[in-house]
């Protein structure tokens, strides 16, 4: 890929490609993207085959009598549980935005604090945010069980909430952004002309960093969203959307065709989410590691 030669406007760089660079680019994204897409194309192909065709051998990819037979299935076995679907979808909305909605405040408060806010130990602190990545959250279930039975929270819908709000990859990209996005001088001048320092936060810094916290809501209303049966809930009329889904899908071979419904209802909404904003994670992705 051949590049033009560098050129400066002011301050900055600007690096000219050729036109063949590009449309290598372009091509090479296009193909990535297209074999990226197939796996949910294959779901909703396998969502619209008849049993016969689901059970073909060798399976082909795309169907040839499509029917919505296994959605009326899938819908005929959710109005025969004797906890009505509704509830179980209140849960899932209640849990993922209560979640996300915590997530978002608790972990902008923090990012801002460590990233403008000068005190003793925050390079420390945020050294220690950056090793708990390493740790998946599955590691972190004992000591939350611990902390919920501790705090009587066991078989309650705070019990999945609370953990969620206190997740640090969102709280990492979003004091990556705010260091690389918001600067030094436009807050100091917001505190010069008197304003506080959590209307400078709200009103300055919330708005100049739109695409790391719509990242942020993304990200943590689709681990929410896709939550099934957990360790901390017991009560059938507390659990998910997506357990109850599981519940139906373990009934065996005969419900592979309203399995394979479920599987394209559970990931259309997280994938709608964000197509809309696939913008903002992109921009986010791009900055959260730079810094002027």
């Amino acid at each position: 890929m051949k590049y033009k030669k560098l050129r400066t406007r002011g301050h900055k760089v600007v690096l000219n490609r050729s036109k063949g660079g590009d449309a290598g680019i372009a091509f090479f994204l296009t193909i990535m993207g297209a074999f990226m897409f197939l796996p949910m194309l294959y779901a909703v192909m396998q969502s619209l085959k008849p049993l016969d065709e689901l059970f073909m051998f060798p399976p082909r990819f795309f169907v040839r009598k499509p029917n919505l037979e296994n959605f009326a299935d899938l819908f005929s076995l959710m109005s025969d549980s004797w906890v009505p679907f509704s509830r179980y979808i209140f849960n899932t909305v209640f849990i993922t935005a209560v979640g996300t909605a915590g997530n978002l405040l608790f972990a902008s408060m923090a990012a801002y604090a460590l990233a403008k806010m000068r005190f003793p130990g925050r390079n420390v602190i945020f050294k220690i945010i950056v090793m708990s990545l390493m740790f998946h959250q599955t590691v972190n279930q004992v000591t939350n069980f611990i902390m919920m039975s501790a705090f009587r929270m066991i078989d309650t819908y705070w019990a999945i909430i609370l953990p969620a709000m206190a997740t640090t990859m969102g709280l990492y990209l979003m004091k990556q952004f705010m260091e690389s996005s918001v600067p030094d001088t436009v807050l100091e001048s917001a505190r010069l002309d008197g304003a506080s320092e959590i209307r400078t936060f709200w009103v300055i810094a919330m708005p100049m960093v739109k695409p790391a916290w719509m990242t942020l809501i993304i990200e943590c209303f689709r681990t929410l969203w896709n939550t099934g049966s957990s360790i901390y809930i017991y009560s059938e009329q507390l659990k998910t959307f997506n357990y109850a889904i599981q519940q139906i899908l373990a009934g065996g071979v005969a419900r592979s065709g309203a399995a394979a419904a479920a599987t394209v209802v559970m990931m259309l909404v997280p994938i709608t989410v964000f197509v809309v904003n696939q913008s903002k994670i992109v921009e986010t992705m791009g900055s959260s590691g730079m810094k002027d």
